[in-house]
């Protein structure tokens, strides 16, 4: 996407130009969190691509410059969606890892009950979910919004606690997320052609797939366009964990 540079404007003063873009809209005075609330249901009703700063003033009822002071550009816009997803993350997982209060060697349970959390989010938002790997991609670990930093100190002391030497925590924590966000991006993935298509086969568009190039594609694509759940999401995990635990 392309970066939307915040214009020149001078300190927040009585003259300055961010007195003048009020940020008091049509519901009330702005905070960052209405803000990246406001960006992430825009983004969860028209997609990424609608996103903008003139686009979300808009929807906020103020001028475009009055949020600069929330979000300095359009990456720091992109940026704080991130960290609205995992702010839902963490209030759906509570302040400190289950395991971590109770049994330390639970640790597999409360990375099924993360990665399940993880898993609900992203159905819940599933126009931001390329933002996870692409502005991960972009933003170096110490810049990354706090929300983000604490999910990853959420998991790396959970399996410090569980036993775990340097090494080994940080290789399941690579595979941990590794496999999360790949199983997240592929259940995601659209499938269906035609939605209007009663028949099975036209409405994946089987018809486009050539028999002869493609014999194996076509008849497995009605299984692909299932998706494998929170079941499938476990086993894999689980699969996954024991390549970590076997003598």
């Amino acid at each position: 996407m392309a970066k939307e540079e915040a214009p020149a404007r001078d300190k927040d003063t009585a003259g300055s130009p961010a007195r003048r873009a009020s940020d008091r809209g049509r519901y009330g005075r702005l905070n960052r969190e209405r803000v990246l609330a406001s960006a992430l249901e825009l983004v969860d009703r028209e997609g990424l691509s609608a996103l903008s700063m003139r686009r979300l003033g808009a929807e906020l009822g103020v001028e475009a410059m009055a949020l600069y002071r929330y979000a300095s550009s359009k990456d720091a816009l992109l940026d704080g969606l991130v960290e609205a997803l995992y702010l839902e993350l963490e209030e759906r997982l509570g302040a400190e890892p289950e395991a971590l209060a109770g049994d330390p060697s639970d640790w597999r349970a409360e990375l099924r009950r993360i990665a399940r959390a993880t898993y609900d989010v992203c159905l819940a938002h599933p126009q931001a979910v390329p933002l996870l790997a692409t502005r991960m991609l972009a933003v170096p670990l110490a810049q990354r919004p706090n929300a983000v930093l604490r999910n990853h100190e959420r998991l790396l002391a959970l399996l410090r606690a569980a036993g775990f030497d340097e090494t080994r925590a940080s290789g399941i924590f690579r595979a941990f997320t590794a496999w999360l966000l790949g199983y997240v991006s592929v259940e995601l993935q659209p499938m269906v052609d035609n939605p209007d298509e009663p028949d099975p086969a036209f409405r994946l568009g089987l018809h486009r797939l050539s028999p002869q190039e493609l014999p194996t594609l076509r008849e497995t694509a009605p299984s692909l366009a299932e998706r494998g759940g929170p079941e499938g999401l476990a086993d894999g995990l689980d699969a996954l964990l024991d390549r970590f635990t076997r003598p």
